[in-house]
């Protein structure tokens, strides 16, 4: 005979646990964005689940924890070039490409937000599209945005690329570009990647050049922006930009 507490006694029935180890996990967190979605993920959280579609097996958090640790941030992480994302251990061209993949839907998505509304009122969305396309480039890159005559974007388009202190800009050729898109007005970019905004004088300089050259043939230049990964410097805001020429006074009638 056995007792109630022996071995061949009935077990009490208890709740199903979730499955341990890395799938238990991934359904864990896959489960957490359905119900509540995505914005209450931790960044190597988001990271991880991104990981997730390119390594369908094993834990993709300590991944994604180097790599947040290697970069910086998450922005780092996706903006970073394949050569550098394949110098961590566990990332391939699989999951490299998927985050650059990533990285151009953002982007994509920022510019559909520039064209729903004029530009000049909608300046934060400006500057951080400016942000996702150059801002942590690791050189300097020359970027125009051109703007119809109700400074909406007609187009935009990464000009020149340059070094890590230095970028050559051709006036003419900036000049050139507009007239082809049949642009009324411009917007000038460019990135720093020391992370100071601060203007140089041959930044300031190369701006009067191209506000002078754009005012003959009617193109209004309205900005110029520096960006880095975390901050902006405008030259309008801060009073860099030429003023136009002044007006000649009318001419007298001569008295006879």
């Amino acid at each position: 005979m056995t007792t109630s507490d022996g071995p061949n006694a009935p077990q009490p029935t208890r709740k199903k646990q979730p499955a341990d180890g890395p799938e238990g996990h991934r359904k864990r967190l896959r489960a957490r964005v359905v119900e509540h979605g995505a914005e209450g993920l931790a960044d190597y959280e988001l990271l991880e689940l991104l990981l997730f579609g390119a390594q369908p097996r094993g834990d993709t958090k300590p991944l994604a924890k180097r790599l947040l640790a290697r970069f910086g941030s998450l922005s780092a992480v996706l903006t970073a070039s394949p050569e550098d994302l394949h110098e961590e251990q566990g990332m391939g061209p699989v999951s490299s490409s998927l985050l650059k993949a990533v990285q151009e839907a953002g982007r994509r998505l920022a510019r559909e937000v520039l064209l729903e509304r004029p530009l000049l009122t909608s300046w934060t969305s400006v500057v951080d599209y400016c942000r996702t396309q150059i801002g942590h480039e690791p050189v300097e890159h020359f970027y125009l945005l051109f703007l119809d005559s109700r400074n909406q974007l007609i187009t935009d388009e990464r000009h020149q690329r340059g070094t890590v202190n230095h970028t050559p800009v051709y006036v003419r050729e900036v000049i050139k570009r507009a007239l082809d898109h049949g642009a009324s007005g411009l917007i000038l970019v460019h990135n720093h990647p020391s992370g100071d905004a601060s203007p140089s004088a041959g930044d300031i300089a190369m701006t009067d050049q191209i506000v002078e050259a754009a005012q003959k043939l009617g193109i209004r230049v309205h900005d110029h922006i520096i960006i880095t990964k975390k901050d902006e410097f405008s030259f309008r805001s801060n009073g860099l930009f030429p003023s136009p020429p002044a007006a000649k006074p009318p001419r007298q009638a001569k008295r006879r």
